[in-house]
């Protein structure tokens, strides 16, 4: 399962999603998320699904990469999806006892399942397609005006590239001690709620140990590197807007007119 867990993983490729600014990426996945939260019938939530599936052929990102970017959350959906089955009033199609299955509580349950799916595999499209750097360079950007509220814009953006970073790092980390406990006689599979707990002990304690260590020689590294924050910083590679920029973000802005579009000629019958 850890090893099903892609979040800040970055895979460098040569297409127009990993060329686009960074600053227009994070806009354009924002932009993304309103599209499929403001469909209220299937057509719009098609288009956010066709959209989905037209920026992943572009980005050439390989089909197992979604789905293990989707494996780690389908207990949590399968989850929500039963509570929303049973406990939404309306025509009951089921009933047994005090259970109860309706309609309403059915497509409740589809939509909220394809829009976390949808959710989760465009945002993460934009750790597939995009550096540390570039991300940190383009979070800063976009809050940028915050500056004159004295706000440490470049630090929290670093903050939370690092952070994202080494998600991966931990993850790999976390198998390894696993694995090296399960060498050593540990019995991590087995037992009731409480022996489990106790026996996430020995894997918690190293994991920590190593993530301190690694915060403190990533520290030192870029105190040898003469960092002092983002007063004074310069960039090799400066932002600029390109025309491909400006025309995957007309596309967009088309995708979501059309989702408005329907929303208005077209009966509603998906609920938020």
């Amino acid at each position: 399962m850890l090893r099903d867990i892609t979040i800040g993983q970055y895979f460098p490729g040569k297409s127009v999603l990993h060329r686009l600014d960074p600053r227009v990426k994070i806009v354009l996945t924002l932009a993304f998320i309103v599209m499929l939260f403001i469909a209220s019938n299937p057509i719009g939530l098609l288009v956010g699904i066709l959209f989905l599936v037209l920026t992943y052929g572009i980005s050439r990102i390989p089909p197992i990469m979604i789905l293990k970017s989707l494996k780690p959350v389908l207990p949590i959906i399968l989850f929500t999806s039963i509570l929303n089955m049973f406990f939404i009033e309306g025509t009951p199609l089921f009933q047994w006892w005090i259970l109860k299955i309706t309609l309403e509580g059915v497509t409740t349950a589809i939509v909220m399942s394809i829009r976390i799916l949808c959710l989760i595999a465009g945002t993460s499209l934009l750790t597939y397609t995009t550096s540390p750097i570039a991300l940190t360079d383009g979070i800063e950007r976009l809050c940028s005006p915050l500056n004159r509220l004295k706000l440490p814009v470049h630090e929290l953006a670093m903050m939370m590239t690092i952070a994202l970073r080494f998600i991966p790092t931990l993850i790999e980390e976390t198998d390894k001690i696993m694995s090296a406990q399960k060498a050593r006689g540990a019995d991590l599979e087995t037992g009731g709620l409480m022996q489990r707990a106790k026996a996430l002990i020995p894997i918690l304690i190293p994991l920590f140990v190593s993530a301190f260590r690694r915060a403190d020689e990533l520290a030192v590294a870029m105190e040898c590197r003469c960092y002092r924050g983002g007063e004074g910083r310069t960039r090799m590679k400066q932002l600029k807007i390109q025309m491909y920029d400006i025309w995957c973000s007309v596309f967009v802005g088309l995708c979501i007119a059309a989702v408005i579009f329907i929303n208005l000629f077209a009966p509603v019958v998906l609920h938020m």
